[in-house]
Protein backbone atom coordinates (compact mmCIF):
# COMPACT_ATOMS: atom_id res chain seq x y z
CA UNK A 1 0.00 0.00 0.00
CA UNK A 2 2.10 2.93 -1.27
CA UNK A 3 1.92 6.19 0.59
CA UNK A 4 2.33 9.36 -1.39
CA UNK A 5 4.54 11.72 0.54
CA UNK A 6 2.83 14.69 -1.07
CA UNK A 7 0.16 15.19 -3.69
CA UNK A 8 2.38 17.82 -5.32
CA UNK A 9 4.96 16.39 -7.64
CA UNK A 10 8.40 17.77 -8.30
CA UNK A 11 10.92 16.85 -10.93
CA UNK A 12 14.22 15.46 -9.72
CA UNK A 13 17.14 14.83 -12.03
CA UNK A 14 19.29 11.91 -10.96
CA UNK A 15 22.27 10.35 -12.68
CA UNK A 16 22.48 6.57 -12.60
CA UNK A 17 24.85 4.10 -14.25
CA UNK A 18 23.84 2.93 -17.71
CA UNK A 19 23.53 -0.67 -16.47
CA UNK A 20 21.09 0.41 -13.79
CA UNK A 21 18.94 2.13 -16.41
CA UNK A 22 18.84 -1.12 -18.41
CA UNK A 23 17.71 -3.01 -15.29
CA UNK A 24 15.11 -0.34 -14.62
CA UNK A 25 13.75 -0.64 -18.16
CA UNK A 26 13.59 -4.43 -17.75
CA UNK A 27 11.86 -4.21 -14.35
CA UNK A 28 9.43 -1.66 -15.72
CA UNK A 29 8.37 -4.12 -18.40
CA UNK A 30 8.11 -7.02 -15.96
CA UNK A 31 6.06 -5.02 -13.45
CA UNK A 32 4.00 -3.20 -16.06
CA UNK A 33 4.79 0.14 -14.45
CA UNK A 34 6.41 3.32 -15.66
CA UNK A 35 10.05 3.71 -14.71
CA UNK A 36 9.21 6.83 -12.71
CA UNK A 37 6.72 4.83 -10.63
CA UNK A 38 9.32 2.14 -9.90
CA UNK A 39 11.87 4.77 -8.92
CA UNK A 40 9.38 6.59 -6.68
CA UNK A 41 8.28 3.35 -5.01
CA UNK A 42 11.91 2.33 -4.47
CA UNK A 43 12.72 5.69 -2.89
CA UNK A 44 9.65 5.47 -0.64
CA UNK A 45 10.59 1.93 0.40
CA UNK A 46 14.17 2.91 1.21
CA UNK A 47 13.06 5.98 3.16
CA UNK A 48 10.66 3.80 5.20
CA UNK A 49 13.51 1.35 5.87
CA UNK A 50 15.75 4.17 7.09
CA UNK A 51 12.95 5.66 9.18
CA UNK A 52 12.26 2.27 10.78
CA UNK A 53 15.96 1.73 11.52
CA UNK A 54 16.25 5.13 13.20
CA UNK A 55 13.09 4.44 15.22
CA UNK A 56 14.41 1.03 16.30
CA UNK A 57 17.74 2.56 17.34
CA UNK A 58 15.94 5.18 19.43
CA UNK A 59 13.74 2.53 21.03
CA UNK A 60 16.76 0.34 21.77
CA UNK A 61 18.46 3.28 23.44
CA UNK A 62 15.37 4.05 25.49
CA UNK A 63 15.00 0.41 26.57
CA UNK A 64 18.68 0.22 27.55
CA UNK A 65 18.34 3.42 29.58
CA UNK A 66 15.23 2.04 31.26
CA UNK A 67 16.97 -1.27 31.95
CA UNK A 68 19.83 0.57 33.65
CA UNK A 69 17.36 2.58 35.71
CA UNK A 70 15.53 -0.62 36.72
CA UNK A 71 18.81 -2.20 37.84
CA UNK A 72 19.59 0.85 39.95
CA UNK A 73 16.13 0.79 41.55
CA UNK A 74 16.30 -2.93 42.25
CA UNK A 75 19.73 -2.53 43.88
CA UNK A 76 18.11 -0.09 46.32
CA UNK A 77 15.93 -2.96 47.58
CA UNK A 78 18.70 -5.57 47.68
CA UNK A 79 19.15 -5.40 51.45
CA UNK A 80 15.48 -5.04 52.29
CA UNK A 81 14.79 -8.35 50.55
CA UNK A 82 17.37 -10.02 52.80
CA UNK A 83 15.53 -8.73 55.90
CA UNK A 84 12.59 -11.04 55.15
CA UNK A 85 14.71 -14.17 55.39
Amino acid sequence: MPQNISSKKVRLNVQIPFELKDKLIWASGVEGKKMSVLVRESIEQELRRIQNRVFEEKMKGAYLDLAQENLEISSDFEYSDAENL
